[in-house]
C-alpha cells in the first residue's frame, strides 16, 4: 500500500457520469485549487471522456482530470484506494453498490465522502469498518450532503456558540426545514424504494433507535417532546413556528447524535443534550395532515406490491441518474432554521439561534458538500491528525468546513438571542 502523501491523485470523484457526479465535478473545476491532481472514475472510458470535455471550458487554466475507468468489484476499488488520498463517491444507491469503495478506502487508508442518506446502511458500515479506518487512518464521513450537514453543522454551531458566549452545556437544539424548492433525482426515488427491499424492519428499527449511532450511550431526555407533538406531528416553537414531521428527521437526527458521542458526549454538547427536527407548515391543520400523510406513505412502502408500483412510476418520473433541467434547478432552494435552549435549571433559558441557506440546485449543492470538504482534508494535516480516522460525521470537520462553505455562497448565520421575560417555548 503505497503512503498517502505519495499517491497519484489526491481525489477521485466516483460516479461521475450521474447527475450528483457532473455537478460535483463542475465545482471542483470552478472553486478546487488549480492544482490539485484529480481523476474522474466510472464503468465507461466514452462517458467519462465526455464528461471532462463538457466540465473543462469552465477554467481552462487548471488540470483536468485524468480517466480512471472502475468497476464496483472489489478488485478494482482497491487499486482504485490505493491511487489516491480521498475518494468522493457519488454512485447511489449507496446500499446496492458502494459497500466494497467503504472497505476499499478503510483498508487501504484513503479517505472517503458520500451523499448517503440510507442510516441502515450507514450504520452497517459502521459495525463493519469503523475500527479499520481508525486503524489505516482513513477519514470516513457518509451523508456529508443535504442529508445531514446542514443539520449536523447547525447542532455543532450552536452547542459550541453556547459554550462560548454563555459558559453552558446545551440542553435541546430544534431544528426546522424553513423553506424546500426542489424535486429529487431518479437516484433519490430509487433509493427511497429500494431500501425497503433490502433491508428488514427490523433492520430499520435498529438503525433509527435513539443514539443508535453514537458510540457511546445517550442521555435520557430531559427535554420532553410536547403531548401534542407526540400525538399530532405538531409543535410550536418561538423563533421557528409551527412544525410538523420531517421525513429527513430520522437520517439528520442519528449523525447528530454521533456527533455527540464522537466528541465525547456530555464533555461536548453536554450530558442532557438533545436534538429534534420538524419541517415548518403554514398552521396546525397543515402541520397533521402532513403528519398524518407521512405515516400513510410508510405504510404504503411496507406492503411489497405498492412499493413495486411506486418504484415504477419513480422510474418514469426521472430515471436514475438524472433529475431537474439546469433552468429549473437554478429556482430551487433550502434553508434550515434552528433554536438552542442552553442547560442551566431556568425557567427563563437562554437560547440560541442559527440558520443555513443556499439558493440554487440542491444538487449542486450537495457536490459543494463533497468538493469543498474534500479540500479541508487534504490541505489541513493538523485537522486530519486529531481526527484520527474512523467513520465520522460532518461536523467534526469544524469551522473551516463552515468557512469555506460561506466563501462559496452558502449563507450560516448564528446568534445568541436576548434575554426573554417569558419561555421560549411554547
Amino acid at each position: 500500500m503505497a503512503e498517502i502523501g505519495s499517491r497519484k491523485y489526491d481525489l477521485i470523484l466516483l460516479g461521475a457520469t450521474g447527475y450528483t457526479g457532473k455537478l460535483c465535478a463542475e465545482h471542483i473545476v470552478k472553486s478546487l485549487p488549480t492544482d490539485l491532481k484529480w481523476a474522474v472514475s466510472g464503468r465507461s472510458h466514452e462517458r467519462l471522456s465526455a464528461v471532462v470535455e463538457e466540465i473543462k471550458h469552465y477554467n481552462l487554466d487548471r488540470v483536468q482530470p485524468a480517466v480512471e475507468v472502475s468497476t464496483l468489484s472489489l478488485e478494482d476499488l482497491q487499486s482504485l484506494a490505493q491511487k489516491t488520498r480521498l475518494v468522493l463517491n457519488t454512485v447511489g444507491p449507496y446500499f446496492r453498490y458502494s459497500s466494497p469503495v467503504v472497505q476499499a478506502c478503510a483498508e487501504n487508508g484513503t479517505h472517503y465522502l458520500d451523499l448517503t442518506g440510507e442510516s441502515p446502511w450507514v450504520y452497517e458500515m459502521i459495525q463493519k469498518h469503523h475500527d479499520t479506518a481508525k486503524a489505516s487512518g482513513a477519514i470516513i464521513i457518509p451523508q456529508i450532503g443535504i442529508e445531514s450537514a446542514p443539520s449536523d453543522l447547525l447542532a455543532w454551531t450552536l452547542a459550541n456558540l453556547i459554550k462560548e458566549k454563555l459558559s453552558l452545556s446545551t440542553k435541546e437544539v430544534v431544528a426546522s426545514i424553513h423553506e424546500l424548492h426542489g424535486q429529487p433525482s431518479g437516484g433519490t426515488l430509487a433509493t427511497v424504494v429500494g431500501l425497503l427491499d433490502h433491508y428488514s424492519l427490523g433492520e430499520f428499527k435498529r438503525a433509527f433507535a435513539p443514539w443508535a449511532l453514537s458510540p457511546i450511550p445517550g442521555p435520557r431526555s430531559s427535554a420532553a417532546v410536547p403531548l401534542q407533538t407526540k400525538l399530532f406531528g405538531v409543535r410550536h416553537q418561538q423563533d421557528l413556528g409551527t412544525l410538523t414531521t420531517s421525513v429527513a428527521a430520522g437520517p439528520n437526527v442519528a449523525i447528530v447524535q454521533r456527533t455527540w458521542g464522537l466528541l465525547g458526549g456530555p464533555k461536548s454538547y453536554g450530558p442532557n443534550f438533545q436534538y429534534h427536527e420538524y419541517m415548518r407548515v403554514k398552521n396546525s391543520l397543515a402541520g397533521m395532515i402532513f403528519h398524518f400523510a407521512v405515516g400513510l406513505g410508510f405504510l404504503v412502502l411496507a406492503i411489497p406490491p405498492l412499493r413495486w408500483l411506486i418504484q415504477y412510476a419513480a422510474h418514469s418520473f426521472h430515471a436514475p441518474g438524472q433529475g431537474a433541467s439546469r433552468a429549473n434547478s437554478t429556482e430551487e432552494s433550502i434553508e434550515l432554521r434552528a433554536v438552542a435552549e442552553a442547560d442551566h435549571g431556568s425557567s427563563n433559558p437562554r437560547m440560541a439561534m442559527a440558520k443555513f441557506r443556499f439558493e440554487g440546485s440542491l444538487y449542486y449543492l450537495s457536490g459543494v458538500f463533497l468538493a469543498e470538504a474534500a479540500i479541508i482534508i487534504l490541505k489541513n494535516d493538523r485537522l486530519v491528525e486529531e481526527l484520527g480516522g474512523g467513520l465520522l460525521t460532518p461536523a467534526m470537520l469544524g469551522q473551516p468546513f463552515i468557512d469555506r462553505l460561506r466563501d462559496a455562497g452558502i449563507i450560516f448565520e448564528s446568534r445568541i438571542m436576548p434575554e426573554r421575560t417569558t419561555n421560549s417555548k411554547q
